[in-house]
């Protein structure tokens, strides 16, 4: 009888000793964060009730930012969608993961966030905007995101595409499906979508949403709400009215999806970044809409500049019970930080063949320390354009066509009115030898 109960001890041992790594993975999963990034398109500065816009309301991304931590000084990596959006899935610059055009396709060699989380059992989709270019030499076709690291895929693949607010089509994977509606509603249901399959795991989920970009068009419900509010060329065809509907039904949509995370119980497990992918434009596309509205107020300047109206993007973080509510941060930050700090948030290590060029900023956003002392780089050559940036803490240094460098303190300074480099030469040379330097690191790929 002793014997057979030391057999039943034994086993029921080995049983438990069985167990405990299943057991310890499955508290591992619980504990690492869900990671969320809504990414909005040519979103300005000063179209978010967070940063003063009065005209219309964003509630859902107030709420966020009062919950959250919003970052005064963040920065798109880019003046423009493809190269900016390169820059956040690889947290490196553009020119060095070889996409500074529209036109120029990701190299499948870099490892996207999704790539990199995929190793710590993160289930990841990208719903929305997915920019490529033409195929690099090679490859037949272009490089897809779930050749990227993605599970799941939902959207559109190009820029062309990008301009068709009520679209018939889109990718469902690699398949073409049909589709009808608004496309913000569409992407906001299929995010929603993803969160049914992921079944408690951990999940990487980028939502790149099409407002306010390029064709102004929004639904008929929204533009309703804005009507008579502003002063239109042609009341006909209210364009104003029509962007403000862009901006509040991507802020119905983002409440939408946040509502959501709470209602699974997912809320406080999540860490979410809202950002834009670069400042608003006033080219012809927005029709003189953001403009008229002055979407990057007070920042000078507008998407394809490197002015901080192009650069400077409106921006919240969110970690409940690890990042600070309602206490804004002036810390500089860029798009290309977000692929470090989400590994380091998962858990995950660098590569240090990756060779990023961001920083982890949870000690900084969630610790109270500081982001470490760097410089933050920008370029954009294309399109008849030479314009360079650097900035460190305060000052920024811009280049135009060539011409005479100029000084900046983007703080006291925030409409970049006022030249300084005669007041303080010697960072304005130190300044423009590490812009040198940046761009004597350019990857060739860049000129494929």
């Amino acid at each position: 009888m002793r014997t057979l109960l030391g057999k039943w001890q034994a086993a029921g041992w080995a049983l438990l000793l069985g167990l405990a790594p299943l057991v310890s993975e499955a508290r591992e999963k619980e504990t690492r964060p869900n990671l969320l990034v809504i990414l909005a398109d040519d979103l300005g500065w000063g179209d978010v009730g967070f940063n003063g816009r009065k005209e219309w309301a964003t509630p859902s991304l107030d709420r966020l930012a009062s919950r959250g931590m919003i970052l005064n000084r963040c920065y798109a990596a880019a003046p423009i969608c493809g190269p900016s959006r390169a820059c956040l899935l690889t947290g490196k610059y553009s020119i060095h993961h070889g996409v500074i055009r529209n036109d120029q396709d990701l190299p499948a060699a870099e490892v996207t966030i999704a790539e990199a989380l995929r190793a710590r059992g993160y289930r990841s989709a990208l719903v929305g905007k997915w920019q490529h270019g033409k195929p690099r030499p090679g490859r037949e076709e272009p490089v897809h995101p779930l050749d990227q690291g993605f599970d799941e895929f939902f959207g559109y693949t190009n820029s062309y595409e990008a301009m068709e607010k009520f679209p018939t089509t889109l990718w469902e994977g690699r398949d073409h499906v049909e589709v009808s509606g608004y496309i913000d509603d569409l992407i906001t249901d299929r995010a929603i979508r993803f969160l049914d399959g992921v079944k408690g795991g951990p999940f990487f989920l980028d939502v790149s949403y099409l407002a306010p970009h390029f064709t102004i068009a929004a639904p008929a419900d929204e533009v309703a709400r804005h009507a008579g509010k502003f002063p239109e060329a042609n009341s006909a065809y209210p364009l104003s009215a029509t962007y403000a509907a862009m901006v509040t039904r991507l802020d119905r949509n983002i409440g939408r999806l946040l509502d959501e995370l709470e209602r699974r119980g997912l809320a406080s497990n999540t860490l979410v970044v809202f950002a834009s992918d670069n400042g608003a434009t006033f080219e012809f596309a927005s029709q003189g809409t953001s403009a008229a509205l002055d979407s990057n107020r007070p920042l000078r300047g507008q998407k394809r500049t490197l002015w901080e109206g192009g650069i400077r993007i409106p921006a919240v973080v969110s970690w409940p019970g690890q990042i600070p509510a309602g206490k804004p941060s002036d810390e500089v930050v860029s798009l290309v930080d977000l692929m470090p700090t989400f590994l380091a948030a998962a858990g995950a290590s660098l590569d240090p063949a990756w060779k990023l060029d961001g920083v982890d900023l949870l000690p900084a956003l969630a610790r109270g320390g500081h982001v470490p002392s760097r410089t933050l780089f920008w370029e954009w050559r294309q399109e008849n354009a030479n314009q360079l940036a650097a900035i460190r803490g305060d000052f920024k240094l811009l280049i135009q066509n060539g011409g005479k460098p100029e000084l900046y303190d983007v703080a006291a300074d925030v409409s970049e009115r006022r030249d300084v480099s005669a007041i303080f030469p010697q960072v304005a040379k130190d300044l423009r030898g590490e812009l040198d330097r940046w761009l004597a690191s350019e990857d060739p790929r860049c000129r494929e």
